[in-house]
């Protein structure tokens, strides 16, 4: 992920970029942060199935309620790794990077990596 900020130079017809943050997010790490935290919170208390697929049913994951236990049964048997985005999907998925940033700065999650250190 790069964060940048874009200068247009009008007077020289060039634009510069500014680079704030370069952040890598390991695939395993790309889950929306409140989700995992729910799911990985009942997990530890014994949870069912049907608990799984309330929880995506509440939280509007667009699939069809069949799709949607497949994967509260590959949830319960395969425990997510916590998520680091912030995942919307009001009217458009969006993501937020605020959290992914914040925690590369601290360098305590294996996955999320501040990239930019090296050259700094």
């Amino acid at each position: 992920m790069f964060v940048y900020q874009k200068e247009d130079i009008s007077s020289l017809k060039h634009n510069r970029l500014h680079i704030a943050h370069v952040i890598f997010i390991d695939s395993m790490r790309t889950a929306d942060y409140q989700l995992t935290r729910m799911l990985r919170d009942i997990l530890k208390n014994e949870a069912a199935v049907e608990d799984i697929d309330a929880v995506l049913e509440d939280k509007n994951i667009p699939l069809d309620s069949e799709s949607r236990l497949q994967l509260a049964e590959r949830i319960l048997r395969e425990p997510p790794l916590q998520g680091y985005l912030t995942i919307s999907n009001a009217l458009q998925w969006r993501l937020q990077y605020g959290r992914a940033i914040s925690v590369a700065k601290t360098l305590t999650v294996m996955g999320v990596e501040n990239l930019l250190l090296a050259s700094e």
